[in-house]
């Protein structure tokens, strides 16, 4: 099947008529009922049929429709890539990040980035570690920002910043002059978890394990942010790393670091034997640990 064609079935798709097919497409209506009856022709299967003057798809189509956009998303890099080629563009800056390091360091260090090089461009996901391991060998990321170190032999890891594991509870829990808690504390709590725990997490309840009683785990969630959530809907207390302990604090929660303090490294990704390239990947390191520090504590 040519690339035309599933671009055209595509478009009927989302619009419905071969009038609004083309007007998305940029083609003639004539254009596209012959591309149609082309490749219904050439494959000899029916894609569509028509009811009130709309398009219906078939279930044959119905059935390929998530590998058609499979296929015409994977063009959109290249798509991208050929754009900034043509108005000589630099090459974007692809970042990944664990999840809690989304809105309180990697979001907040390329806005600094781009108050230096506004025309830099980037690229950024979230993603557990072995996806950013794979996307960096794979050449489809050139920096992950994580809270575990790799353990590809292949990816490197340097520590920008050390922080520490924060305690949340919903507002009034702790004491008005409470400053720490040690993990006694929380002797037969209802604490919350995580269902797919990181590195981090699963250190924090083995710690917890020989508390006596050990804090009872009664939900468990897909996410650092969903951690905070149920503390702020009052299902439960979490431990936290720096950078969500951050936010809770600002949405009104108790918060306090451990005592005796848990360390929590903040690691920089890369392909082994490369190094940083650009001023600005450079820049985006610096503003990076500088709040990776100011925030981890």
């Amino acid at each position: 099947m040519h690339l035309r064609h599933l671009e055209v079935i595509d478009a009927l798709l989302r619009t419905g008529t071969v009038n609004a097919a083309a007007e998305w497409l940029g083609l003639g209506p004539l254009e596209v009922e012959s591309r149609l009856a082309e490749t219904e022709r050439d494959n000899g299967v029916l894609w569509f049929s028509r009811s009130r003057g709309r398009l219906q798809p078939t279930p044959d189509l119905l059935a390929l429709q998530p590998h058609i956009q499979y296929v015409l998303g994977g063009l959109e890099p290249l798509r991208r890539q050929v754009e900034a080629l043509r108005e000589h563009q630099a090459p974007p800056l692809r970042l990944m990040c664990s999840e809690p390091l989304v809105a309180h360091l990697l979001a907040q260090s390329v806005a600094a980035l781009r108050k230096r090089f506004p025309d830099v461009t980037c690229q950024l996901a979230s993603d557990a570690l072995p996806a950013m391991e794979h996307a960096l060998l794979l050449h489809e990321c050139d920096l992950a920002l994580a809270l575990e170190p790799a353990e590809h032999p292949h990816i490197h890891s340097t520590t920008l910043a050390v922080g520490k594991v924060h305690f949340l509870a919903p507002h009034g829990w702790l004491g008005p002059r409470q400053r720490h808690i040690g993990l006694a504390a929380l002797a037969g709590q209802g604490m919350l978890g995580l269902q797919q725990p990181d590195g981090l997490a699963i250190a924090l309840e083995q710690r917890l394990r020989k508390v006596a009683p050990a804090p009872r785990v009664r939900i468990r969630v897909q996410s650092y942010q969903w951690l905070r959530a149920m503390v702020e809907a009052g299902e439960g207390l979490a431990l936290v790393d720096p950078f969500t302990a951050q936010a809770a604090r600002a949405s009104g929660l108790d918060v306090c670091p451990v005592s005796p303090a848990i360390d929590v490294p903040v690691y920089a990704l890369t392909r082994h034997g490369q190094a940083p390239q650009g001023a600005a990947m450079r820049a985006l390191l610096e503003i990076v640990t500088e709040k990776a520090g100011s925030a981890g504590n």
